[in-house]
């Protein structure tokens, strides 16, 4: 009696087992935030709010193509200023948010699928400037803009740096060649695809201080079932070489 009823109970423990992790599949669905970070993620006119086909990238289109492999349901909104949306992917079950560098400092705070492209850190200087610069530690007599909440001003603050930071990355293209800072910390190619937005195109790369890798930040409340089958969705394409035949339609 007792060996039919453990029997019974280690059935229906699978039974349901099977059961929640087809509802993670067909019926689950994620809400996925992005803001303007040209050329991996943008709107279609170029505004501060964009919602699923009016929003496109490098970024964009390989993150269409994985959740479709995956078959995961998601709606994506570009918003701004990128602390809100990064916020909202932190705090609220089911939400995620890209591109994001994925830091020692993050870590722990999401779960990752990636990477989905590279980035280098820059500083950048307008074209007749004559910064020259070898090192990060020889840019702490300048003043620096960067972009608040982004990695690369936390990454300056850490080196003790201690950046101007704005809500709007490419504010600090016009403050540059206003001659309201001497450096701007960005990263490349997004940098000077924003400052050509602003009608700015004489700047030069003064440093080159950091590759990075760009990812989807997940809620860590994310069924891992679900983080998997992206992740192995996004191998399967850079396998296949989706990726690089998605980037250079933008590059």
């Amino acid at each position: 009696m007792l060996k039919r009823l453990f029997l019974a109970l280690v059935g229906a423990g699978v039974l349901l087992s099977e059961v929640a992790h087809a509802d993670v599949s067909p019926g689950y669905s994620m809400v996925l935030l992005t803001e303007n970070y040209p050329p991996y993620n943008m709107a279609a006119d170029g505004k501060n709010f964009a919602q699923d086909s009016n929003i496109n990238g490098i970024a964009v289109d390989v993150v269409r193509e994985m959740f479709k492999r995956a078959g995961v349901g998601y709606n994506l909104t570009l918003r701004f200023p990128w602390e809100r949306v990064y916020k909202l992917a932190l705090e609220k079950h089911g939400y995620g948010v890209f591109s994001t560098v994925r830091t020692p400092e993050r870590e722990k705070l999401f779960k990752w699928v990636g990477p989905i492209g590279p980035v280098d850190w820059v500083l950048l200087a307008p074209a007749n400037s004559t910064i020259a610069l070898s090192s990060l530690e020889q840019a702490k007599g300048y003043q620096i803009g960067a972009y608040k909440g982004d990695a690369v001003a936390e990454h300056l603050a850490l080196k003790g740096l201690d950046p101007v930071v704005m809500l709007r990355d490419q504010d600090n293209a016009r403050k540059l060649v206003n001659g309201q800072i001497d450096l701007w910390a960005t990263a490349d190619p997004v940098g000077l695809y924003l400052a050509r937005q602003e009608g700015i195109t004489d700047l030069r790369i003064v440093l080159r201080f950091h590759t990075a890798e760009l990812h989807l930040a997940l809620n860590k409340d994310t069924p891992q079932d679900v983080v998997d089958r992206l992740q192995a969705a996004l191998d399967t394409m850079r396998d296949e070489g989706q990726l690089k035949k998605i980037s250079d339609r933008y590059l």
